[in-house]
């Protein structure tokens, strides 16, 4: 029976989820470009990605570029930027997306996929990351844990071909074949809020404590921090018609202290950098539409407060 035919892809954002994501596919064989800034682009041309991961440890040759024109020829564009950056990106593509290319974000939050929207015109998809992974070095990717995604679509969005469906399930197939596991559910809003409650409770904590999820778990103040923060998301999201899983979001927030043990947030990692973090759309989010629905959050709005007061130091 003939190979089937992998499709070709673009990763905008070539940090560490999307030299992940991107690095499982190339490796798979599909033909992946990765989009990011110089150093890694530089390292990544002269030596291939070099993928520290759980189960292997390897140079996986990939194209590389500083420029989103390298998505030209891309049948599906992964959108792995920071969100503060989301807008930006999205309409760097609007001259180059290739038509009838799907774009898949693969960012924190909920929002992005209306902010792409509305900025750039794009009908994107959204995908729901479990992975931790960091950056070591330029051109340099590590894994220590998960690795998963849930792919799907928001309410709302043009269904009455089946076009859209069958896009998505291609994407879906497309990572099932290099190895990460790639479910499709019927109820993204819900799974991105979810994500969102963890990212809430974990991230900033991790920041501030300077800590691994797991002592972040173990450390019972840090603990009281991270079960009423995510308390507070809860009361948000109900007030605000969110539909979540069935599913105790206390306990399986607490749960990716063990299932995550070695993650250090995103949020940590770019502080230590110096960078800006997410912080605006995670629990600075959560502040904004408690502020509409009218639910209090004044766990959500004190780490926002000190991770902003940490960023004008760094």
């Amino acid at each position: 029976m003939e190979e089937r035919r992998w499709p070709r892809v673009a990763v905008l954002g070539a940090g560490a989820v999307g030299c992940y994501f991107g690095g499982m596919l190339a490796r798979a064989g599909a033909p992946v470009t990765l989009i990011g800034h110089p150093p890694h682009v530089e390292a990544i041309t002269r030596h291939g990605l070099f993928f520290d991961g759980l189960h292997f440890q390897q140079y996986i040759p990939v194209s590389a570029s500083t420029q989103a024109s390298a998505a030209c020829d891309a049948e599906i564009v992964l959108l792995c930027v920071k969100t503060l950056n989301t807008e930006e990106a999205a309409k760097s593509l609007v001259p180059h997306l290739a038509p009838g290319a799907a774009l898949l974000s693969l960012q924190n939050g909920v929002d992005n996929v209306e902010r792409i929207r509305s900025a750039a015109g794009i009908d994107a998809f959204a995908g729901v990351v479990y992975v931790a992974v960091a950056m070591t070095a330029p051109g340099r990717v590590k894994h220590s844990g998960r690795g998963e995604l849930i792919l799907g679509d928001l309410p709302g969005r043009a269904r009455e071909d089946g076009q859209r469906q069958a896009q998505l399930e291609r994407i879906a197939s497309l990572f099932e074949r290099a190895g990460v596991p790639s479910p499709v559910s019927g109820n993204l809003e819900g799974e991105l809020w979810v994500k969102m409650i963890i990212n809430c409770a974990y991230n900033a904590v991790s920041a501030l404590g300077r800590a691994h999820y797991q002592r972040a778990g173990n450390n019972r103040w840090a603990r009281a921090v991270m079960v009423k923060a995510t308390e507070e998301a809860l009361g948000v999201a109900r007030a605000a018609g969110v539909r979540l899983p069935e599913i105790d979001m206390v306990e399986t927030v607490l749960g990716i202290s063990e299932s995550m043990a070695n993650a250090t947030s995103s949020m940590a990692q770019d502080l230590g950098r110096g960078k800006r973090t997410e912080i605006d759309s995670l629990n600075g989010y959560l502040v904004r539409r408690g502020a509409e629905v009218g639910v209090a959050t004044p766990v959500n709005q004190t780490l926002h407060a000190l991770v902003k007061l940490l960023e004008e130091s760094v």
